[in-house]
């Protein structure tokens, strides 16, 4: 077989040094995350999702090699493995073709072939097709034994053998299988008006121009029966090139009558649909792919948000009929209060509502309210502006994606066992305020909102995806040991849920750590599980500054002989500039410590325990926009980014509907997706050029101010 590394080095434009480095420090158990951090020398600086793509690569190339080893020994059991087939197997590295070359000596089910076969015609299909015989119809008689009574039935049944050789032939799928993928269109037939797949009624698309996003919804209108697809793809000369390739010049009249007719129908009733099948499957892989590359891109940059720290924050989850569930949650987000208030049922209850949000905001000195974007939001926030005295307060709206889901999970019952589960929803919309990052990793990633169709895309691709996203987001900010739950130390580096369980039992029972070695204490927790997490745990109460810091303990060394150097304590060159930009790196370069990771150490103690996640955004709305009614084409507005698709981006404007952009109207220049210039949560002056209250939809322009 094909070396592994030689093959994905040249698939993912690497070096074979590069791969066989990555691939034997995966096999040592290192995690994607360490490596990307901590092992640069050994991989020429990839990243993550460099370092994803070789790990998804060398399982696909593993799993292969596992088909090819199976389809070699059903062949060889089957006595018709011949060397050049065994080389032709184990030289191949397409799926597609590898299963085009299985196709003929794979189990038959009960097919028309299958039964002239099991009829004794397989001799007489290989007489016509030797393109020699002079009498067909003497030779045909015969075969007249058994269930065959006429020459008619003997010659019909070699015609349907000779039919399944032709579209089993693997030049003959490939030459079809590309001719309709240039040549075809998907089509979209059925009523869809006054349903949202409006707008897919009479579709029709070259198969190569098929977007992703459409094909998913295209799709969906098809399961709930809207539309029906189908691909139109009647080139003649398809059939024309089977014939060349299967008649040969002086075939006998009779026998080519009886393969011509084979060749049609092979291409009609097996090979056409085979390969459009074939086709469709490739078409929603590859829309899976990238719908998920857009849904992971998407929650990576909420994950990133910035947190606001540093306040107390009063989280409310607003409601009409249920009213207002209030928390109040201090600055590490512990629960300290909660209400409800009913500011939406008459001016009594207003009143009530209003004196109620001023003692609690005073009662535990509030410096911010986070304020659930759900149904009646607007209506909550124009009541706290107009009734609540609040002084420098500010308001935050926030995405309340998930939050119903987190209040009944086994999370939350563990953390508030106590308290009613609307409760739990307006305290986690009070923690994504102040740690995004570290709330919604307690959810499921599908559940935050982001992306389209999500239901509809390959499940297990995509949370293997999503939770790379959210693995990949939760080191590359780092985590408090000592605050941090179990759900977010799951997603660091080497740990997992259980290891993170014994860890937050442990701070439990012995109180906070004292320093990253404390947890060599925590059981189970061994030598490969610290060298793998440790550096990405932060330790605020360690004596050495270090344990606070991205530098990995393995390089602590390191750092003691620059300060060594500086003739100053380590605390003294944390962030001391004029010092280390005296350093030169490779001073400290040895066996052990490569250039880069020299570098990256340097970059740490610029700025120690740096948060790498954007600032947040100042408040954007127009109070005076409550509803779609108040909007007007040509208005300008401001508004916030709250979902990326394939075709354009979705934007808050402060009310319950949102507009879209689409990817046309968001950049003069040519973009291949809207994440290529925008991200979630960003706020964008925009222009309102359409409106459908029919619909309730939006249409914004970022291109025509």
């Amino acid at each position: 077989m094909m070396d592994f590394a030689g093959f994905i080095a040249k698939d993912l434009g690497l070096t074979v040094g590069q791969v066989k480095n990555v691939i034997s420090l995966f096999e040592e158990g290192a995690t994607i995350p360490f490596i990307a951090r901590y092992r640069k020398e050994h991989t020429g600086g990839m990243d993550e999702v460099a370092l994803r793509s070789v790990f998804l690569k060398n399982e696909e190339l593993t799993e292969l090699d596992k088909r090819k080893k199976y389809i070699i020994s059903v062949i060889e059991e089957n006595g018709r493995l011949t060397p050049d087939l065994k080389k032709e197997i184990e030289e191949c590295y397409d799926k597609v073709r590898l299963e085009d070359i299985y196709l003929p000596y794979r189990p038959k089910k009960a097919t028309r072939a299958q039964t002239a076969r099991n009829r004794g015609l397989e001799p007489l299909a290989k007489i016509i097709m030797s393109q020699r015989c002079s009498d067909l119809s003497q030779i045909a008689r015969r075969f007249l034994k058994g269930e065959v009574l006429s020459e008619k039935e003997a010659l019909e049944g070699a015609s349907d053998i000779i039919a399944e050789w032709i579209a089993e032939n693997p030049h003959n799928r490939n030459r079809i299988r590309n001719s309709i993928s240039r040549h075809g269109r998907l089509m979209a037939k059925g009523a869809a008006s006054g349903t949202k797949y409006a707008d897919y009624e009479g579709y029709s698309s070259p198969l190569s121009r098929v977007q992703p996003h459409a094909f998913l919804a295209l799709q969906r209108a098809e399961s709930q029966k809207i539309l029906r697809l189908s691909v139109e793809s009647d080139d003649p000369g398809d059939v024309n090139s089977l014939l060349r390739n299967t008649l040969t010049h002086g075939c006998p009249k009779d026998c080519a009558q009886i393969i011509e007719d084979a060749v049609i129908d092979s291409y009609k009733r097996l090979l056409k649909p085979s390969v459009i099948s074939e086709i469709m499957k490739e078409l929603k892989e590859r829309s899976d792919r990238e719908s998920i590359s857009l849904f992971s891109e998407a929650l990576r940059q909420v994950l990133l948000s910035a947190p606001v720290s540093g306040y107390s924050v009063m989280a409310i989850d607003p409601g009409f009929r249920t009213g207002c569930k209030v928390v109040c949650i201090d600055r590490n987000g512990k629960l300290i209060d909660h209400d409800v208030i009913y500011p939406h049922q008459g001016m009594s209850k207003l009143t009530e509502a209003a004196d109620i949000i001023e003692k609690l905001l005073k009662r535990h000195d509030i410096g911010i309210i986070a304020l659930g974007d759900g149904t009646a939001s607007r209506e909550t926030e124009q009541f706290l502006r107009d009734h609540v005295n609040l002084g420098e307060i500010k308001i935050e709206r926030v995405s309340e994606q998930g939050a119903s889901i987190y209040s009944a999970s086994e999370t939350a019952r563990k953390e508030f066992p106590d308290l009613d589960l609307t409760f739990r929803s307006a305290v986690s919309i009070g923690r994504r305020l102040q740690d995004p990052l570290a709330e919604l990793v307690k959810i499921d990633p599908k559940s935050i909102g982001v992306g389209q169709y999500q239901h509809d895309v390959n499940q297990v691709l995509l949370k293997e995806t999503l939770d790379f996203t959210v693995e990949r987001c939760v080191n590359e900010v780092g985590v408090n040991l000592n605050t941090a739950s179990p759900d977010l130390l799951a997603y660091v580096s080497g740990i997992g849920k259980s290891l993170s369980e014994k860890i937050v039992a442990y701070r439990e029972e012995h109180g906070k750590f004292l320093s990253r070695k404390d947890l060599l204490k925590v059981p189970r927790f061994g030598a490969k599980a610290f060298e793998q997490a440790s550096g990405f745990l932060r330790v605020p109460e360690s004596s050495n500054p270090l344990d606070n810091s991205a530098v990995h303990p393995e390089s602590y060394s390191v750092v003691e002989k620059m300060a060594s150097a500086a003739r100053i304590p380590i605390k003294d060159l944390l962030g001391n500039e004029a010092i280390i930009s005296e350093i030169n790196p490779g001073d400290f370069v040895n066996g052990e410590t490569g250039l880069e990771t020299v570098k990256d150490i340097l970059e740490e103690l610029l700025k120690p325990g740096r948060d790498p996640r954007q600032a947040s955004e100042a408040d954007w709305r127009d109070l005076t926009i409550n509803s779609t009614d108040d909007i007007r084409e040509g208005m300008i507005l401001n508004g916030k980014i709250v979902n990326l698709t394939a075709f354009g981006a979705f934007v808050d404007l402060g009310i319950k509907t949102n507009g879209l952009i689409h990817i046309s109207k968001i950049s003069r220049k040519r973009i291949s997706t809207p994440a290529d210039v925008l991200r979630m949560w960003q706020i964008v002056r925009v222009k309102v050029i359409g409106i459908d209250r029919e619909r309730d939809r939006i249409s914004l322009s970022m291109i025509d101010l």
